[in-house]
């Protein structure tokens, strides 16, 4: 690998990778092909990049070398543009691949949470039922972890993307016992409010110091 190569590898981001990643099982795929992978493998424990971000992730990675691609002959009706990983391509992925340094820590933006926080803005009520809401979608993004689990799991190479979905469904069946907690302790707050020892919604109260926590 050339010390050009060796920069632009370290500039790479991680969208990038991802994408080099999905080129890395066996076969060549289109870019609309690597986005369904993607919605169903990589946003159940990362993201799914934008249809536009995975071509122009696929357009950097071919002018480094680490990917190719190559137009469909007159045997198909519409022609596509498949690609496939290089052997450049796979040197490169391996690498990051072992990289520990550069996985830094889980970042965790939750919006539903976010409001939460807010609450005072709010009524019990109406807290409730976006956790419940927030509940039900979960319940069905478990069980398309679970569908993406049972194919993934008749394909021999893709034997570690279905750990990665095994977390997954851990992360989801968690996020479930979270909301019936939050759901408890929303309930504790109203029976506080109709104690009138409560804050009521929307009132401001001023507390000690400026943050509710040390620091």
């Amino acid at each position: 690998m050339t010390s050009s190569q060796t920069s632009n590898k370290q500039e790479l981001p991680p969208t990038a990778w991802a994408v080099l990643g999905l080129l890395s099982f066996p076969g060549e795929r289109t870019g609309y092909e690597l986005k369904k992978w993607a919605d169903s493998s990589l946003r159940f424990f990362y993201w799914s990049p934008a249809i536009s971000q995975i071509y122009a992730e696929l357009r950097r990675l071919e002018d480094l070398g680490y990917a190719a691609s190559a137009r469909s002959g007159p045997e198909e009706a519409r022609a596509k543009r498949r690609y496939a990983i290089t052997d450049a391509g796979r040197t490169a992925l391996a690498g990051w691949a072992r990289d520990t340094a550069e996985a830094g820590p889980p970042v965790l933006k939750h919006g539903l949470l976010l409001r939460i926080w807010l609450g005072h803005l709010s009524e019990p009520e109406r807290l409730c039922a976006m956790v419940e809401e927030h509940r039900e979608r979960t319940l069905a993004e478990l069980a398309s972890v679970r569908e993406a689990m049972a194919h993934a799991a008749e394909v021999p190479e893709w034997a570690f993307p279905v750990l990665a979905l095994r977390w997954s469904e851990r992360q989801h069946l968690a996020e479930l016992e979270l909301a019936d907690a939050l759901l408890a302790d929303l309930a504790e707050v109203r029976s506080l409010a109709g104690d009138g020892t409560g804050t009521p919604a929307g009132s401001v109260r001023q507390a000690d110091g400026d943050a509710p926590t040390p620091g």
